[in-house]
């Protein structure tokens, strides 16, 4: 795409937005961005290379300390099988909601950075360095829709009407503004307004992280500058946090408005027209049909979190049964996305296991919170979700751990695991109880964060017999045997009734192929906690799956362990 192209694609998203005001503010940004890639000559990344990754999640303090820290396990994650790294939260931030409330766009936070080496460099850009020389792409959090209220752009804000940077945010006299819009910390904030000084600012989240004002050309400008800035650094994606609520509108809830995927491709544009291939991942706490919407005609995000199938995957389990899973991902829930998108799947993550009703019913919320919320305190939002842990809700059983991750691991995607659940990590209530005393608010999704002791866990897993060796082996070959094949990120889906000898369907058995070019995997989950049989009359030369498994087999039956997974390769 040429500078012209470019400007002219660019320029009919502004009008969109703007109309035909400010065209001296786009014309210099325009001129801006050219400057920028003349200057830095940036490579693009390989075409669709978040197909064929696993992802990591972790909080750099709470994996090891800082970035540092992070480069000292580099062996240890690239091991596992780890072949993108998602920093959540690492910009400059008070740290009042892990981070998501951010200081300053354009500073690693300092106590993440340590000393600046000899030569002038500093240890993220180090860390990104050495990890590139491992394969490993990085992608980090960046929370589009809102700062800290601790950010320079507020802190002008809230000094008079009549500053510059009065507009970046959304103010008005009372809270009567924007009644449609659900409060999305149900339980923990009251409002979505709060008084400062003479007015009242407007929030989705937290009260100390106002809302940015995209109305405002200069705030989506600021914001490409952003990304822009650290592409520079080598970053290869960005996660864009609670896109669906960029823009406002009066008389709607403020969610998922046409405007805001304007502003998506926008972005979108820009990051292709400087490094083409820069991941963009789409965080829409959505249902599918919305969440598709961010992909665009591929010309908005890459990629998009599948929100709805995690809570169906932990149902099935519950259930043994295959069908919430069949069902979620059937075309009446989960619609085709073009070609060059792909969702990314997760068990656990940052958050609560969540249960809004914008993907799940409320009779869904209702069976897995009865059936995983196993304490009190584990509840989120009032029954919104639950805080707990991936070994917790799978009763630190090693068994159903690998099970709940072959399910993950072997449906269309990109895998995430959340730094920890690779050795059954569990809840931390003292990392929780402390937290609290410093943010003020009772957050229970504190407790599936928590610092990793590396000397205790060094020692459990030299321990080939412990829980947490166990555990850890058993994803550490899931992972490294997907990464072998491809068919796994891009190939199709088609699923398989399991039948038994009499030829009457097996509900608790999850069968299905996958197919990519030439190859055929066939995979099948027995969700069940009993050994079963099932009617097999394929083909394949091997004893056992590309895991390791044993293939038994008895004339056209194969036996099935309980909680048993396999991934076989049909000739």
């Amino acid at each position: 795409m040429n500078m012209h192209e470019f400007s002219n694609k660019l320029y009919s998203l502004w009008q969109q937005i703007y109309g035909n005001a400010d065209k001296e503010i786009f014309d210099n940004f325009v001129s801006e961005i050219e400057d920028f890639k003349q200057n830095n000559q940036l490579i693009s990344n390989e075409s669709e290379w978040y197909k064929d990754v696993s992802v990591y999640s972790l909080y750099v303090d709470l994996f090891n300390k800082d970035f540092r820290g992070l480069i000292a396990k580099l062996d240890y994650l690239s091991d596992l099988g780890v072949s993108c790294l998602w920093l959540l939260p690492i910009l400059d931030s008070p740290m009042r909601d892990a981070g998501f409330d951010i200081k300053n766009y354009q500073k690693v936070r300092p106590d993440l950075l340590g000393a600046v080496s000899e030569d002038g460099t500093d240890s993220f850009e180090l860390f990104l360095r050495k990890a590139k020389e491992k394969n490993i792409k990085v992608i980090f959090d960046i929370a589009i829709n809102h700062t800290s209220e601790e950010h320079h752009w507020f802190q002008e804000a809230k000094k008079s009407i009549g500053n510059p940077y009065r507009n970046y945010y959304i103010w008005n006299n009372d809270t009567e503004k924007y009644k449609d819009a659900r409060i999305i910390f149900y339980g923990i904030e009251e409002s979505n307004w709060q008084r400062s000084g003479d007015q009242y600012f407007f929030h989705r989240f937290f009260d100390f992280q106002p809302d940015l004002n995209y109305r405002n050309p200069m705030v989506l400008i600021e914001m490409c500058r952003n990304f822009l800035y650290w592409l520079t650094k080598g970053v290869d994606g960005f996660r864009a946090d609670a896109i669906p609520y960029l823009w406002k509108e009066e008389g709607t809830d403020c969610e998922n408005l046409p405007l805001t995927h304007v502003i998506v491709k926008l972005f979108r544009l820009v990051l292709d027209y400087v490094k083409p291939n820069t991941l963009l991942l789409a965080e829409a706490c959505q249902r599918p049909k919305e969440v598709v919407k961010y992909f665009g005609d591929g010309d908005e995000c890459h990629a998009g979190y599948h929100f709805p199938l995690m809570p169906q995957i932990y149902k099935a389990l519950a259930m043994q049964s295959k069908e919430p899973v069949i069902n979620v991902l059937h075309s009446s829930i989960t619609p085709q996305i073009p070609q060059s998108s792909q969702w990314f799947t997760f068990l656990r993550c940052h958050d609560e296991l969540s249960l809004e009703l914008t993907y799940v019913s409320e009779d869904d919320r209702k069976y897995i919170h009865d059936n995983y919320c196993k304490q009190s305190q584990w509840d989120f939002r009032l029954g919104q979700g639950i805080s707990a842990r991936l070994a917790e809700l799978m009763d630190r059983n090693p068994e159903k751990i690998a099970l709940a991750f072959s399910v993950m691991h072997t449906l269309p995607g990109t895998p995430i695991i959340y730094y920890g659940d690779e050795y059954g990590k569990l809840n931390d209530e003292n990392y929780y109880k402390e937290t609290i005393k410093i943010v003020g608010k009772d957050d229970t999704r504190f407790l599936v964060r928590g610092r990793i002791d590396w000397d205790e866990l060094s020692t459990k897993l030299n321990d080939k017999n412990s829980y947490e060796s166990t555990v850890y082996n058993a994803l550490k070959n899931q992972i490294c045997t997907r990464s072998q094949h491809k068919t796994f990120g891009r190939g199709d889906l088609v699923w398989i009734n399991a039948c038994d000898n009499n030829n009457v369907e097996i509900k608790s058995v999850l069968m299905f192929e996958r197919n990519y070019k030439d190859e055929k995997l066939l995979i099948i989950h027995n969700l069940s906690d009993k050994d079963q049989s099932i009617k097999f009359d394929y083909k394949t030369t091997s004893k056992t799956d590309l895991l390791g498994h044993e293939i038994k087999q008895n004339n056209n039956s194969m036996q099935l362990k309980a909680y048993g997974t396999y991934w076989i390769k049909i000739n």
